[in-house]
């Protein structure tokens, strides 16, 4: 197939026909945009341990790029608070935080992370972020949003810790430092954090955000707060990103494998959800392409890695605020970003005097969002086995590591996928009286008419290695409850989508099993893909296509039929027998 250049460059589908009536609204969205990014970027690279300046920078260089490979419209790329922390908690074990090897090995993991993600858009690997199930991400998500508001503390109060990503660390550390709180600091925090709220609640239009960093940058600066310990950000570098590889080391490149993976899911997991959710509220006006989304945001952290930035996908609460605000097109990302280049190369100086604590609140406020409580009072009342899984995430990623919790998630949603379809839900049916319907006797018990000559069984699932067993015994099981009087079992197979080699040769044995104990076997509904597997396999000439129905009634009433047709014979047979003598 023939790729167009609007294929590769989605920016060329909608530039070439930009509508003037749109740039009020990607103007007022970039502008808003871009002011909010400023605090946040800043506040999400304190969490990934990095100098505040690295924020800006991812704030800038992801967002034009995705401009110009991205499929939404609205999304708004840069640094989250989660992904942040991933990084923290990731590079942590390779260098010290805020160490020139912590921000080259940061670099470098967005460099990494965007290759796999290329890669996974080439192949279109998309359907791989399947692999976390809701309730991992549910347990995840939380964990991380504790992590990152009781890391955030320290900052909060005013106190100087060293702690690591592990929740309990962190809640030790800060009991044994309680007596050394800046309560000036706690203040400006408290009221911000309240300031933040309240505008929150009243619109999500006017950047809450910059208001308080206003706020608390004229309060230190003319009350000289910094004198009385508060904690300030400091100087922060000038300029636009310069150019500069990213440190290439094989060994170090190893080690950071596994976080790279899993940010490369966690981050697209990020974007395209909230993607998704903006393309719905526009009617289908453009479509959001996965695979091209993977690809969008893996350039986006690939070429801004050499641009000095930390991996970047797309923020939920920027994201709704840039479409809320009227952004038509990904020109709002571009416009964003020059807020954010305007700032890098004349408003750093500015930021000297914000206190930190203000900085943990903007952060405290924002992941709080995060917090799901609703997934699991919602699974508990229907499945407490993902009730286990979520909260098994939750614990281990709160209280051993991230990449842990990830992975013990998906294996136990793995492990709960395959111990399902060993044993899958398999019904004995009976017939809705004056209908051609036939339903489950459990569910609607004394109210089916049920032939004691009939066994009727539908199996929920497909028919393979892990379950062939468990057909087997349960049919077994049903053909003993029915006694003596059994003379036919019918197999729905409506349910069955696929069979292997080992259901085959399972239908093969019960076949021979039961004709031998004259009980008849026929199938009903069998889908074409089961049907092409038996014929390749030739156990159809063992069932032969007179013992294949389209429906469950038309199998009864072959029965019916032969059945009577085998009384009549014997009725006749004696008729003759009488006449003779």
């Amino acid at each position: 197939m023939k790729l167009s250049l609007k294929d590769i460059f989605p920016i060329f589908e909608w530039l070439p026909n930009y509508n003037k009536s749109w740039l009020k609204g990607d103007l007022s969205a970039g502008l808003t945009v871009g002011i909010m990014l400023v605090p946040q970027g800043i506040a999400y690279a304190m969490i990934a341990g990095l100098p505040p300046i690295y924020g800006l920078y991812t704030a800038m260089i992801p967002q034009i790029i995705y401009a110009i490979f991205g499929t939404s419209r609205q999304l708004a790329v840069g640094p989250v608070a989660m992904d942040s922390l991933i990084v923290a908690s990731g590079v942590a074990t390779l260098a010290e935080i805020g160490t020139e090897n912590f921000i080259e090995f940061a670099i470098l993991l967005a460099f990494m992370m965007g290759v796999l993600q290329v890669i996974f858009g080439l192949f279109k690997l998309g359907f791989l972020v399947n692999f976390l199930s809701r309730p991992v991400i549910s347990g995840f998500t939380s964990a991380a949003a504790l992590i990152i508001a009781f890391s955030q503390l320290k900052h909060l109060l005013g106190v100087n810790i060293q702690g690591d990503n592990k929740l309990h660390s962190i809640v030790i550390a800060l009991f044994q430092h309680l007596k050394d709180i800046n309560y000036i600091a706690f203040a400006i925090g408290g009221i911000s954090i309240l300031i933040l709220i309240f505008f929150k609640r009243i619109t999500t239009k006017i950047p809450a955000a910059l208001i308080v960093v206003v706020f608390g940058i004229l309060v230190v600066k003319y009350l000289k707060l910094d004198e009385a310990g508060v904690q300030i950000i400091g100087n922060i570098p000038e300029g636009l990103p310069s150019f500069k590889m990213p440190s290439f080391n094989i060994e170090i490149m190893k080690e950071l494998f596994p976080i790279a993976l899993t940010l490369s899911f966690i981050a697209f997991l990020e974007a395209i959800s909230v993607a998704k959710a903006i393309e719905l509220k526009h009617n289908n006006t453009y479509k959001v392409i996965a695979n091209k989304e993977l690809i969008a945001l893996g350039m986006g952290n690939i070429i801004g890695s050499f641009f000095q930035t930390y991996p970047a996908t797309g923020g939920l609460s920027r994201s709704a605020v840039n479409n809320q605000v009227g952004a038509k097109t990904p020109m709002a990302a571009i416009i964003a970003s020059v807020v954010i280049g305007f700032t890098l190369l004349f408003l750093t100086p500015v930021f000297y005097y914000l206190p930190k604590s203000i900085i943990a609140a903007i952060i405290i406020v924002a992941v709080y969002g995060l917090l799901d409580f609703k997934v699991p009072k919602q699974i508990l009342k229907y499945s407490k086995r993902e009730l286990i899984i979520l909260n098994s995430t939750l614990i281990v990623t709160a209280v051993v590591g991230i990449k842990e919790g990830i992975f013990i998630g998906v294996i136990l949603s793995m492990a709960m996928l395959i111990y399902r379809s060993t044993k899958p839900h398999i019904a004995i049916l009976g017939k809705v009286s004056g209908t051609h319907f036939y339903r489950n006797i459990k569910r609607f018990e004394g109210l089916l008419e049920v032939n004691e000559a009939i066994l009727i069984v539908r199996f929920d699932a497909q028919l393979y290695f892990a379950n062939v067993q468990y057909f087997k015994d349960k049919l077994e099981e049903y053909v003993i409850e029915k006694g003596e009087n059994l003379k036919l079992i019918i197999i729905d197979g409506e349910s069955i989508n696929s069979i292997d080699s080992s259901g085959v040769y399972m239908l093969y044995e019960i076949i021979k099993k039961y004709n031998n104990l004259n009980i008849d076997i026929v199938f009903t509904g069998m889908k074409g893909p089961v049907r092409d597997v038996f014929e390749k396999s030739e156990i159809m000439k063992e069932i032969s296509y007179k013992n294949c129905f389209m429906s469950i009634q038309e199998a009864v009433d072959s029965f019916d039929k032969n059945s009577n047709n085998k009384e009549n014979g014997r009725n006749f047979i004696k008729y003759v027998k009488q006449t003779n003598r």
